[in-house]
């Protein structure tokens, strides 16, 4: 059995993509279109044949935000520096809703509040200014 990715609910397609992939970095590889049934789905990945990918389901009719419940957890990413990555996207202006006070792990929510977790690749960071005093945002 070979994992192949997880599916999420957008409201705004433009701002999801925007989200992951102009802050988060993922890569659009494929999309399809179905005009009988009124959805679009795009999925992305990081261009590796071996990574998973997450499914974006666009439903062209959906007028209202979709529910949040913690029933789906979270998606998470392994990153180089977490440090680096929470800046990185703090300038993009992300919200960091549990910071890497740890050295080792974040949480972000998309656009449609889908709970992000970043995690250090390898050994925890020595702990650090500003994460260490930064209080949590939010839900996440």
């Amino acid at each position: 059995m070979k994992y192949l990715h997880a599916m999420i609910r957008v409201k705004d397609l433009d701002q999801a993509l925007d989200f992951f992939c102009n802050k988060l970095g993922l890569k659009e590889t494929r999309r399809h279109d179905h005009p009988e049934g009124r959805y679009t789905l795009v999925f992305l990945s990081e261009l590796d044949e071996n990574s998973p990918e997450i499914e974006l389901t666009y439903n062209w009719d959906q007028d209202s935000a979709y529910t949040s419940g913690r029933n789906f957890g979270h998606l998470a990413f392994e990153v180089d520096n977490i440090y680096e990555t929470c800046a990185n996207l703090q300038a993009k202006g992300v919200i960091i809703n549990r910071p890497p006070r740890d050295g080792r792990m974040a949480f972000i929510r998309s656009p449609d509040l889908i709970s992000i977790e970043l995690l250090q690749r390898g050994k925890s960071l020595e702990i650090a200014e500003p994460w260490k005093s930064m209080a949590n945002t939010g839900e996440w």
